[in-house]
């Protein structure tokens, strides 16, 4: 018998919001040990909260909405609270009832602004890679790194001489008299740069003046950027550290040197890389620290590699450059399902804040996805 459509809803519903969330559901890992990091870190919000006044959106609940943009690649704010006017898979993740009001989106985007900081992503990713179930997971002994470029939310369009001069006159676009010569008392139009060498000591963004012009390689062309840098633990390829700098050449080094001399304990590690790590100044100064540099050879380098047979040699060295190859995922996804291959936001700390979110979205994804037969098991 053929089913009636009927168009009038029910006006009340008695099914509870929580039995509508499969129990196998992903995010239902996810929330717990996002949930638990949370309440470890109300010390660190109550601080940064007046006692008095009108209250504001809850952080646990602000934070929770902005891991959904990132397991989700929402866009922007906006789109994000139009979600969760529907969506109830969203309002179970958050906290919210079916009845609940959604906040105003500058009401929602000024409040975030307060957690938007460095300090606190940092310690959002430390209570969650100290979480019990989450600790065994983890090795303390063998490590990667690697750094990629964020593409900046500014164009070249908004470069102008740092001197605060003009550029020369520009080159005529076409053939005629004088062709290939710049005519005098022209002025250029803004962002034409044709015949200008660009670079960091003459120019730089107005607005967004922490942003260096910097390419991938020599087939790509120069984009205002910033550098993020990850350190990835090899067991079950999981960040434990990251952090973002300005563009320049040396930025990769650096950040390892301080990521690596900031691991806790004693003991001897080790840390892979890729060819760009291979200095002696690098190498030398890992040793230093007492890290082994399983850092890939780079033979075409003047004066060769800083790497030779007494790294080599061992079985270690090899395993430690074919697990290295896990951090790429991590910047794949960042970039293609995060949405971060372009940066809306403005700033090195605001940039590294949102790098640092879409980390710990990252590995609570993996981790949900490693705790899973433990999960089914226990059930």
């Amino acid at each position: 018998m053929r089913g009636q459509q009927e168009r009038s809803g029910s006006l009340f519903s008695y099914v509870s919001i929580e039995e509508r969330i499969p129990a196998s559901h992903p995010l239902r890992r996810i929330r717990k040990l996002a949930d638990q990091a949370l309440d470890r870190l109300n010390p660190t919000f109550c601080a940064l909260y007046a006692a008095e006044g009108r209250p504001s959106v809850p952080p646990e609940q602000l934070l929770l909405a902005s891991l959904l943009q990132a397991f989700y690649g929402i866009r922007s704010e906006r789109l994000l609270l139009e979600q969760l006017q529907y969506n109830l898979l969203f309002r179970w993740f958050i906290g919210l009832g079916p009845d609940d009001p959604i906040w105003h989106p500058t009401t929602f985007t000024k409040n975030r602004e307060r957690l938007l900081n460095e300090e606190l992503m940092e310690r959002f990713l430390n209570k969650v890679m100290a979480a019990p179930e989450v600790q065994p997971l983890l090795s303390d002994e063998h490590f990667s790194v690697d750094g990629t470029l964020l593409q900046a939310w500014a164009s070249h369009a908004s470069l102008e001489r740092i001197d605060g001069q003009d550029d020369p006159p520009p080159p005529p676009s076409g053939p005629g008299e004088g062709f290939g010569q710049s005519k005098a008392g022209k002025k250029r139009a803004k962002g034409d740069f044709r015949g200008v060498k660009l670079s960091n000591q003459t120019h730089r963004s107005t607005t967004d003046p922490d942003a260096l012009l910097a390419r991938k390689s020599n087939a790509h062309p120069a984009q205002p950027s910033y550098r993020g840098h990850v350190l990835m633990d090899n067991r079950h390829a999981l960040i434990v550290d990251c952090r973002v700098t300005q563009a320049v050449g040396t930025g990769e080094r650096d950040a390892a040197k301080a990521m690596a001399a900031e691991l806790p304990g004693a003991h001897k590690k080790t840390l892979g890389a890729d060819k760009n790590y291979d200095t002696k100044g690098m190498v030398a100064e890992l040793r230093r620290i007492g890290v082994t540099p399983h850092v890939a050879q780079n033979t075409n380098r003047p004066g060769g590699s800083a790497i030779d047979g007494r790294t080599t040699r061992h079985k270690g060295y090899a395993q430690s450059i074919n697990a290295r190859r896990g951090i790429e995922k991590v910047f794949g996804w960042i970039k293609q399902w995060g949405g971060l291959r372009q940066f809306k936001l403005r700033g090195t700390e605001k940039v590294a804040a949102v790098f640092g979110l879409h980390v710990i979205a990252y590995n609570l994804i993996r981790l949900g996805n490693l705790l899973r037969p433990a999960a089914m098991e226990a059930a």
